[in-house]
């Protein structure tokens, strides 16, 4: 993912997922912690290769993205890439607000990626992007210990942190 329409965790979870992210950096397994400090625990409503954070404003204009959703971080995933989540159990509120918001972005012209659309939308927060195969299990078993996560959305905003962009909504 090079750019993303994050939704911000409020500040309990927050310190719940960099703590587990600190839990596998110490045992050798690299976190998204550890592959530079702009990220932060978040769940993308859309991703691209590139995102205009003024397109996505003005698309998204009097919307409340993602403000006050409660969400549930249940089980432990992994995408094609070694790539390492936790899963967010979809309930009807999520799924309406994820609709609405590419309705809107759609409506202003904003491309996003095919698996982020509805209806394919896995709703994740990434964990770790290259576990090495050897230590997937292990790393696995320590992210259960940290399940389940009740989690609130306190915010929104537009992140390419290859392009130095963190743009609030």
């Amino acid at each position: 993912m090079v750019a993303a329409l994050e939704l911000h965790l409020d500040v309990d979870t927050t310190r719940r997922i960099r703590t587990l992210w600190r839990a596998l950096d110490a045992e050798g397994i690299p976190s998204l912690g550890s592959l530079h400090q702009k990220h932060r625990p978040h769940l993308s409503l859309a991703a691209a290769h590139r995102i205009d954070p003024e397109a996505v404003a003005a698309a998204l204009a009097g919307f409340p993205v993602g403000r006050g959703l409660s969400v549930s971080f249940d089980f432990v995933g992994q995408f094609v890439g070694r790539v390492l989540w936790l899963g967010v159990t979809m309930t009807p509120e999520l799924l309406d607000h994820h609709r609405e918001v590419h309705d809107r972005l759609a409506a202003g012209g904003v491309e996003i990626w095919e698996h982020y659309r509805p209806g394919r939308w896995v709703p994740h927060c990434t964990i770790s992007l290259r576990v090495p195969n050897p230590v997937m299990a292990p790393a696995i078993r320590r992210c259960l210990e940290y399940l389940p996560i009740r989690a609130t959305i306190t915010g929104a905003a537009v992140a390419d942190h290859v392009n130095d962009i963190d743009q609030p909504l």
